[in-house]
Parts: structure tokens; sequence; C-alpha cells
């Protein structure tokens, strides 16, 4: 569903992503993992051309990325996002902001996004939201509005850049709650994330990044116990002693 052959960025002098070859398999959780500033954010934004690449090639369902205009938009329709902020528009109700892509992007006629929408604020536990704003929402309750949204478009991939990171701690769970059940319906998701046990419980696949390297390719499992590189080891020992 997602490869990556040979993919390199620079910002500036710095090199974030350095011949990152990865490919995700239709269905396939990955969770990627790693110190901050290691390119995990960066990995993720690419997927999408978020970021665009200095060199290599990207393709999503077989297709290569295009580089801007509309074949670049209809692709990203197709590739779910949710980000560490919600980016909700704050003028619109939490149905208005499920309905819009689906009717300016996909065409949808009003009353079918609408019935879509509800739908899915029903499945990430906010039905009765729907016509507030988003600033009368927590900030669990906007993510979860986020990722209805993204799902609102069908897309074939979900891409999570550190979606719990803004979150106050009593308000994690309900969003991670959220990604697993669709991690067990079968979507396609990379989910760049600090939470080791969602990691743990949710991953098909853990990447361990560093210095813009993938260090590391294995199942939870195995990283979690035996991780094979003297990086991962330090990096496990920091984050679970607390």
């Amino acid at each position: 569903m997602i490869t990556m052959t040979a993919v390199n960025k620079h910002f500036g002098y710095l090199h974030v992503l350095r011949d990152i070859n990865l490919s995700v398999p239709a269905g396939q959780v990955v969770i990627v993992v790693g110190p901050s500033g290691s390119g995990k954010s960066t990995l993720c934004r690419t997927i999408n051309r978020l970021e665009p690449i200095d060199n290599g090639v990207i393709t999503v369902d077989g297709a290569e990325l295009p580089a801007e205009g509309k074949a670049l938009a209809a692709l990203r329709a197709d590739v779910g996002m949710v980000f560490q902020s919600f980016n909700l528009f704050a003028h619109k109700t939490i149905l208005q902001n499920v309905t819009l892509a689906p009717i300016k992007v996909r065409k949808l006629k009003a009353a079918e996004a609408e019935k879509k929408a509800r739908e899915l604020l029903e499945r990430v536990g906010i039905a009765s939201q729907a016509d507030k704003y988003p600033a009368q929402l927590s900030g669990g309750q906007q993510q979860r509005v986020a990722i209805a949204r993204a799902l609102a478009m069908n897309p074939k991939v979900m891409l999570f850049d550190e979606p719990t990171s803004a979150l106050d701690p009593e308000m994690v769970n309900e969003v991670l709650d959220v990604m697993t059940s669709l991690a067990n319906d079968g979507m396609t998701m990379l989910v760049v994330t600090h939470e080791m046990g969602f990691a743990r419980r949710a991953g098909d696949r853990v990447l361990f990044m560093a210095d813009g390297e993938i260090v590391e390719d294995s199942d939870p499992e195995t990283f979690f116990t035996a991780p094979r590189s003297d990086r991962a080891k330090d990096f496990l020992a920091k984050i679970l002693s607390h």
C-alpha cells in the first residue's frame, strides 16, 4: 500500500531522512518510534507530500506520488492524516467539519455526507456533539473528530503524526481506543507515537528511527523484549524505566 525507495530529505545542511526503504502492505499497522529529531514526523509527512523529498520514489497503492496539481490532490484524498494539533475549522460545527471534504472533494450529496458523518461520529463516540463547535469540546474529543473527518474521505491509508502528544493524560486512551478499533478493522496505518503500550498492543510492526535512518524493523514483541541495536536498547531503557 505504501512503498518508499531510497528516499532522502534535507532541511538545509540537516540530512533528516537517509536512504529510507520501506514497504507497508495493505491492512498493516506500522508504529514508528524513536528519539526526538530522528525523522519520524518527516517520514510521515512525506507520504502525502506535505514535505517534498530530495530524491527517491514514494508510491501509494501502486501510484507514484505526483509532485503537485490535481493528481496530488486526488492522492491526498486517499491518504487520511491526523496531526498533533487537531486543525479543525473553529467557525464550523463538528458535523460541518466532517462533511466539508466529502462534499467538496468527493462530490457527495449533502444528505449522504451528513449520514456518513453521523455514523463516523457515532463510531468515535461523540455523536451527541455534532452540533457543537470545536472550542466546546475537550482535546480528546477534538482529536476524535479529526479522526472521523479523515475517515469520511474513505482513505486507503491513515497517517497519524503523534496524535496524542498534545492531549492531557486522561484523554490519551480515548483516542488510542479509536485507533485500536481502526487497526482491528484492517485499516492500513502508519503511526508516529510515544505511546509504547499502544505500539505493543496494536502494531503489526515497529520501526525504530534514529538520525534519519530506520535502525530496526521488527514485530512489537521482538522489539520490546530483544532489541538488536544499542541505540534501541538505550532508547527503551530510558522510556520504559519511568
